[in-house]
């Protein structure tokens, strides 16, 4: 079938899914999105994914024009007209159209958008060798200006992140906060392994407390009995890890072998990230089953 689009109340062709100029998402960010995965047409963790756009809408004061309940309908239903048994969602909410300025009060109606594609995978080279990254220039903003966990839809943050990736030949890197602590990638979050424990940026240091980040920290101590610390992790913890991985909807767990040139553990996928990989495919068998 293609692409799906759910706009305001209705499906419309992607040639006709329009949103008019001065909606506040578009004047100024003004919104907030969440990215899912369906396997095999379940949607995986579509009750994490929503009660995050419930809790950042709430934050924002942004109204959602449904319930939990209506939109979870909802986007099985999008997913249902896609025809596709592996998919990617999109769910966006904007403020919706107003007057000039900034002013929220002078939107009415919020704009919710549901986009249902392909899935846009990863080269499968990226998880059999791992990827090079960096820590980029560009630093992570405060948490004291806007929470790491509203999944927003300005990120002129990561972008200029991802500028200076791009001009290394470089699919994902690191940002740190205003202390020098790493907090997350441009799409991702990240974890280490060092002497048997896993540790990853807690999210006190700016990272967004990504789906796939919480999954992947509940089969490490439930499953493989690691310890698993969200705590601040300096370059050097980076630089000296055993193994190293990041993890989205979209990638799932992704290797890294090599941060700033320097070389992660034995410089090939680690043990522990295949383990976790395998797990995680395991977990999600097990939840088109349960579906």
């Amino acid at each position: 079938m293609g692409i799906i689009v759910y706009l305001d109340g209705e499906f419309v062709s992607k040639e006709d899914a329009k949103v008019s100029l001065f909606d506040h998402g578009y004047l100024f960010g003004d919104g907030i999105f969440e990215t899912l995965r369906s396997y095999s047409k379940v949607i995986f963790k579509l009750d994490d994914h929503l009660d995050r756009l419930f809790n950042s809408a709430k934050y924002l004061m942004l109204s959602i024009p449904m319930s939990k309940k209506d939109l979870e309908v909802l986007a099985y239903d999008a997913l249902e007209r896609s025809l596709l048994k592996d998919a990617y969602l999109r769910i966006t909410l904007s403020r919706g159209v107003g007057e000039r300025g900034i002013n929220p009060d002078f939107c009415t109606k919020s704009t919710l958008s549901i986009i249902v594609k392909d899935v846009p995978l990863y080269p499968t080279e990226c998880f059999s060798s791992g990827i090079e990254t960096m820590i980029v220039s560009t630093r992570k903003m405060g948490n004291e200006s806007l929470s790491p966990q509203v999944k927003g839809c300005n990120y002129q943050n990561n972008i200029l992140a991802k500028i200076e990736l791009n001009q290394h030949g470089m699919l994902e890197g690191f940002l740190l906060n205003s202390e020098g602590f790493v907090t997350e990638g441009t799409v991702s979050n990240v974890f280490i392994l060092k002497n048997g424990n896993i540790m990853t940026p807690s999210p006190a240091c700016g990272c967004l407390e990504g789906v796939t980040r919480n999954t992947v920290i509940e089969i490490a101590k439930e499953r493989l009995q690691l310890t698993v610390q969200e705590t601040q992790l300096t370059r050097y913890n980076l630089y000296t890890a055993d193994e190293c991985f990041i993890t989205n909807t979209i990638m799932e767990i992704m290797p890294v072998v090599k941060v700033d040139g320097r070389v992660i553990g034995t410089g090939k996928p680690g043990s522990f990230t295949e383990k976790l990989q395998s797990l995680f495919q395991e977990l999600v068998s097990l939840r088109e089953e349960v579906k």
